[in-house]
């Protein structure tokens, strides 16, 4: 199955590094024009043209804008225009007993990783609805499901977005857009590496460190390792297409097998 997206304009939340940038690279790759964006103009910069020199003939436009907030949101759409697919990956975590979390951190949490969704959504899902075609997802987690003690802030949010995509799914219905969570698994990413280092051991070689927090820490994986970040942007593209028309008010899983169910 050839997945083509030429003509389609997508935007990816948060997509300078990691799972973000994949995603954007994967939707480029499929003939999208995208969309990059991070808070930083030279860090957004130089991702999107990172991106081209993978892609030379991608059509990138880089846009920084602070999603958490809705004046950053304002700015992004006058630079960005109308939407035929927005990805929300925007997200933030960390590691800290969840005795420890004050009230102004579970609120930076439920905004930044929630409220810009909600935000970005309400903001481009008309427009896809009049024109009767869309794409609408969030990425989510298996920590929506299976909550890490030692970031119950996190997991909170990512169980929020499932409900949040089952909502302004069923205010689309017959529309011909449709919404979908992707529910990402552990992934191999610069801030993963991070946390994997602060629970593991900072001087314990990457391959051991890797192996001993798969092992601990996310025992039920079924690919006993980390997904790459072009894993879950592979899934995106797909739910992205033509061919994914009848997926939506989904928690679609590329968790490596990770959730330990037979349904999300």
């Amino acid at each position: 199955m050839r997945i083509d997206l030429t003509g389609r304009r997508a935007l990816v939340s948060g997509s300078t590094q990691g799972i973000g940038q994949a995603i954007a690279t994967e939707l480029a790759r499929a003939g999208a024009s995208v969309v990059v964006n991070g808070r930083d103009q030279d860090k957004t910069d130089k991702a999107a043209e990172a991106i081209k020199q993978e892609l030379p003939s991608a059509e990138l436009i880089a846009v920084a804008a602070d999603l958490a907030t809705a004046e950053g949101a304002d700015a992004l759409q006058q630079q960005a225009g109308e939407l035929d697919i927005l990805v929300n990956n925007l997200g933030i975590f960390g590691a800290k007993p969840v005795l420890e979390i004050d009230d102004d951190e579970w609120r930076r949490y439920f905004e930044v990783n929630v409220l810009s969704a909600v935000r970005l959504t309400r903001m481009y899902l008309p427009g896809m609805m009049q024109r009767g075609f869309g794409r609408v997802m969030n990425i989510a987690s298996d920590s929506a499901v299976v909550t890490p003690l030692e970031m119950v802030h996190y997991g909170m949010t990512k169980t929020a977005l499932l409900a949040v995509t089952r909502g302004f799914a069923k205010a689309a219905a017959g529309t011909g857009v449709t919404v979908n969570s992707v529910m990402a698994g552990p992934t191999h990413t610069p801030g993963v590496e991070q946390l994997v280092s602060g629970l593991v051991d900072d001087d314990t070689p990457w391959d051991e460190a890797q192996h001993r927090f798969m092992k601990e820490h996310r025992p039920y994986s079924l690919i006993q390792r980390l997904i790459e970040p072009q894993e879950i942007g592979n899934m995106v593209v797909y739910l992205s297409s033509e061919q994914a028309s009848a997926t939506t008010g989904g928690a679609v899983r590329v968790d490596g097998g990770y959730i330990d169910s037979i349904l999300p």
